[in-house]
This record gives structure tokens, sequence and C-alpha cells, in this order.
């Protein structure tokens, strides 16, 4: 696991300008750095050392010295690929994953990343025809971005790289905090620095003579089989344990992250792992935000040893500017500093851990999914009468019992964008100062062109295809790779795995949800090691107080002193603001998710934009 950051074209001393934009992102890498650097490009690379720890440096070289590589991330089927290299012919100067992707482009070019099992962002510089080609893996674990500035070509695994770059023009994408406001994290291929973009999951593109070709390389595609639960099940056991086993390889100790829920629990188990690691809050609701005395108890059931940290309300708040610096772009899931606290707490004992990303998206596993299937006595009114009825209770004020009338008058296209649906586009319009947001597209408009994927498909189905392509990346994998790497730490998803996927996209509807629970499959093979009670299980992710804190007068007015800040002035309509907050701290309605939407961007941009 390593950082990289380069760009090319020559420019006034671009060793010194590479090495201040390598020490941006050091904590990508603090064991080793290295630099390549001639008239056409320049790389610079920091390494944490998991694999040949002896000579995998970076950047490296082919034979003969034509072809120069970066690259972040794991090939986890990097003995297979080099045996088939070498009886191609090829000669490897060490023992290393990353030189497999330097033989494999010279065998096979473009279709090298058809045979990649692992995570991964790279660059390729082909010296003779001053050519890059760069990919990002299918599901989006390992980061890409990238700018054009002035006359260079910038990019990195993290925005924060570039600003030491000469030609870097930093400018609010105000775009993109609209789009933030709906789904909680930045959804496009845009960022919120103008002019930045991300390569999208399962992409690589090339760039020769300043023009860039991007190709997506793969999709999901759901195509269900017959069978019995039993028989899923026990694939799925397979599979995943077959999975871990290829994400086991390492030349340091690997341990788990462990929550009281299955997804963590099966992999910890299935890993055989030395260490798990869990955090939990301090809270006045008591043990409602602290599961570490599950995770003891089947910890011990297991025979690992658990490393546990109750995190305080103070250095919650007191980490969270950071932790967002650390994000590059503002994520407001609460979780995202949970993970944060407990990739520190693994970093003090191992350099890799494992963890249960990814479940909930291929095997079905939010609460959500389930409502689809929830039939009542409403739904067989006719459509046209639940969506008129649904468009008059859009004008009342939103409570319970209105918000389900509108959302039952409402398609599945219309009605889900996602886990996170924030603010309506009424409402961020409204609190918005700029008139940039009238112009900016309703979430739905970005959700269609997935939709339309997969319109054939039964509405879980559709669902879960959102969710992969659009909150796995944006959400789950941005906290996951970022908040792991602020602390040095890799962080290995095995269920986001090339034979996990292809199996999942078989699991018949019948074995994925129903009305009484979620990942059927996943569940029932689960219970082949795990307690009943481990396995039967609700998600509860990372749970934090938020919704506590944000009644207590001293989070309250740190978030009233941000809300009135000149910051908030210059982006929202800040009455609104304190109304929201005030509505929150008098019990009136629960308004956290929104307050703490807004309250993470401000905080992000004076991490960016004011104490820079």
């Amino acid at each position: 696991m390593c950082g990289f950051t380069g760009f090319t074209n020559y420019i006034k001393d671009d060793g010194t300008v590479l090495e201040k934009m390598m020490n941006r992102i050091v904590h990508r890498g603090p064991d080793s750095a290295g630099k390549f650097i001639d008239n056409d490009i320049a790389l610079g690379f920091r390494r944490l050392s998991i694999i040949d720890l002896a000579d995998g440096d970076q950047p490296m070289f082919n034979e003969d010295k034509t072809l120069v590589l970066v690259f972040n991330g794991e090939i986890y089927n990097f003995k297979d690929l080099r045996s088939e290299l070498t009886a191609a012919g090829h000669t490897f100067a060490n023992n290393s994953d990353s030189e497999v992707l330097l033989h494999g482009y010279e065998e096979w070019g473009e279709n090298l990343i058809t045979k990649l099992r692992g995570m991964f962002a790279f660059v390729i510089f082909n010296r003779r025809d001053k050519s890059i080609f760069a990919a990002r893996d299918m599901f989006g674990i390992k980061p890409f971005y990238y700018t054009f500035m002035g006359n260079s070509f910038i990019f990195g695994s993290e925005i924060k790289s570039f600003l030491d770059h000469p030609e870097f023009k930093k400018e609010l994408n105000e775009e993109a905090l609209a789009h933030y406001l709906s789904f909680q994290y930045s959804p496009t291929e845009e960022t919120f620095f103008k002019g930045v973009y991300k390569l999208p999951p399962a992409h690589y593109f090339t760039f020769k003579d300043g023009k860039m070709k991007k190709t997506r390389y793969w999709r999901p595609e759901f195509s269900d089989i017959d069978g019995v639960l039993e028989y899923f099940a026990d694939i799925t056991d397979k599979t995943v344990r077959e999975s871990v086993e290829a994400h086991k390889i390492a030349d340091v100790e690997v341990g788990s992250f462990l929550s009281s829920g299955i997804d963590s629990s099966y992999i910890a188990q299935a890993a055989d792992v030395d260490k798990t690691f869990t955090v939990g809050f301090e809270s006045p609701d008591g043990d409602r935000y602290n599961e570490i005395h599950y995770a003891k108890e089947f910890a011990d059931t297991i025979k690992v040893e658990n490393i546990s940290k109750i995190i305080t309300p103070e250095e919650y708040w007191s980490a969270f500017p950071k932790i967002q610096y650390h994000m590059d772009e503002p994520l407001a899931d609460p979780a995202a500093i949970a993970l944060y606290f407990v990739s520190k707490l693994a970093s003090e004992y191992v350099k890799v851990v494992m963890s249960g990303e990814g479940a909930d998206e291929l095997f079905g596993g939010y609460r959500i999914y389930q409502e689809p299937l929830t039939l009542t006595l409403y739904d067989k009114l006719p459509f046209k009468i639940r969506r008129i009825i649904g468009k008059l209770c859009a004008f009342l004020p939103q409570k319970h019992g209105i918000n389900y009338l509108v959302r039952r008058g409402k398609t599945i296209e219309e009605r889900f964008i996602g886990n996170a649906n924030i603010f309506s586009l009424k409402e961020r319009n409204e609190i918005l100062k700029s008139d940039v947001a009238l112009n900016v597209p309703a979430p739905q408009i970005l959700c269609d062109k997935f939709y339309s994927e997969v319109k054939d498909k039964d509405t879980v189905t559709k669902m879960q295809y959102l969710d992969i392509n659009m909150w796995l990346m944006g959400d789950i994998l941005l906290k996951a790779d970022k908040t792991s790497m602020a602390n040095s730490l890799e962080l290995r998803v095995p269920f986001l795995d090339k034979k996990v996927m292809k199996f999942a996209e078989t699991i018949p509807l019948k074995c994925r949800v129903n009305t009484v629970t979620t990942k059927l499959a996943l569940r029932k093979a689960a219970e082949k090691a795990l307690p009943r009670r481990t396995a039967d299980k609700d998600k509860l992710g990372f749970p934090v107080p938020i919704r506590v804190w944000l009644k207590e007068d001293e989070y309250y007015n740190t978030v009233k002193q941000a809300f009135t800040s000149e910051t908030a002035e210059k982006y929202f309509n800040t009455d609104k603001l304190i109304k929201l907050l005030d509505t929150h701290k008098s019990g009136k309605s629960d308004q956290s998710r929104k307050i703490w939407t807004v309250y993470t961007f401000i905080v992000w941009y004076e991490q960016f934009f004011v104490n820079e």
C-alpha cells in the first residue's frame, strides 16, 4: 500500500516541486520514497512496505527501462501471473506484486486489466512514445485523481499533493457542493476542486500528445440462476473463504477490524488472525453506541485477541478537522471518524488489516432493500392514485407517516438515490446562497444512467446496482482508504473481490433479501462458523452519537459558531442553518444528519481554503 503523485511536462525546479508533492502524502508511505524525472514526466512515490520488503521500491522499471511504473495497491494473483509471464519469456528482477504490472503490460497491453485480481491504481509511462497507461480497480478501492492545469497533466493518489504544483489553481467547485448536500459525498467524476476529476472505478485511460481516452473495462452483470438457499450459502462460504486466503498474502502481520456484526466477524473468523480491533463511543445513552463488549465476547469464541478503545466526545470533535483534511473532499458520514480511530488503534500493532466493506452492496444487506418487498394494503391502490396522494403530501410538514405516503407515490428511480438522501432539491436550493445550485441537475438525473443499465431488473437489484456504482465508491471506500492511509495502515476488503463479485451476481433475489431479513445467503453461510446471535445480528456499522451530542450546549455552540462563520455566510443562508440547529436541540425533530452535512463542509473548506 502506497501513494504516488506526478505530472507531465518540464517545469522549473521540478525536483523540488515533486518532493513537496510527495511530502503531502508521506502518511501513505512512510517507509521509503522514490522519484523519476525527465523532460517529459515527473513521478513520485511513497511506500508502505508489505510485500518484498527489500526489493519492492518504486518507481519500478522493466528490463530495458523503457517503461516506468508507480502503483498503489495489491495484486493478489500476482504469483499466478508471474508464472504465466515467466513461461512466456519474461525475466523478473524482484519478488514484488508490482513487477507483474510492467511485464503484464508488455505482454498483454491494455488487456492486462482483465487479468488482475486485487485493488489498484497505477500509472505506466512509456519512455519510447511518451504515452501513459493508467487504471483503477473494478470497485474503486484505491483512489486516482487527475487534472489539466496550465501545460501540465497532474495526477496522484490524493488531491492534496496537487497543491504544491505551481500551475495548480485552487478553486471551489460549487456544483459539487450542491450535489454533496443531497448525497453527503461527492457523487460525480468532478471533485470539490474545480478542474480536478476522479478516474471512475473499473476504468483505464491512455494519454498521449495531450489527449486522454478513457475506457470502462467492467460493470456488474446480475443474472440470477435457480437454486435453493443452502446451495448459495455453501458456495458463498467457499468463495469468501478463498478470497480471504488470497487477501492474507503479506510479508508482515495481518489483523482484522471487528464490530459486533456479521461482516467483520465473518472475515475475522475466516482470516484466523491473531489480533482484532474495535472502537466504541462514550455517550449519555450508555451502550447504544458502544459494541465493544459484543466484539470481545465474539473474539473470545474464536480465540483471538481483541484490542479496543473508547472514543470520548472531546477526541472525536478535536480530531474532526484533521480527518477532513485527509479525506480530500468532505464526507458527512459520521462513521468515517470512527474508522479513523480504529485505524489509528490498529496501526500501533500491525501494518495490514482486513475489513468487511462491500458485503451489503454485493449480498443485499441494507435494510432499505426490504422496502420494495414490504407491501401493505396501501400499495394495492393503483400507482396513479398513490402518485397524486404523494404529490399532495409533499406540501405538508415532514413526519414519518407523511414521508411514507410521499415515497410510495414515487418509482424507485425517483425515490432512491442511495443510502443517504440528506437535503431535498427544494431544501438545498433554499439553503445555498449561490444561484449555481439552481442549475445543478437533480440527484435523480445523476442516478439515471445507472438505472438505465438495469432497467429490466427487479427493484432490489436496481438499488444494489446503484449503490455499487455510486455509494460504494463515493462513501464507503473513500473513508476506508483515506482514514486507514492517514494512519499508514493498509486496509483490505475480501468481500470486494473479483471472484466473490462474479458469484454474488448469480444469487437470486429470494436468497438475498426478503421481508424478514437481509443478506440471506451470507448469513446462512456465516452460521457454519459464527454464533447464531452474530450471524443474525442487524447491521449497525459504526453507530455514532452525533444526534445526542448536538443537543449538548458545548457541541451545539461549536456548530453554531461554524454556522455563523465567514465561510457559512459566503455559501449558505445562515438563518436557515441556525433554524435547523435550534429545531434539533429543542427535540422537535431530528435534524442531525443535515446539520452534520453542512458542518462537515465548513470544517473541510477551512482546512483547504482558509487555513492552508
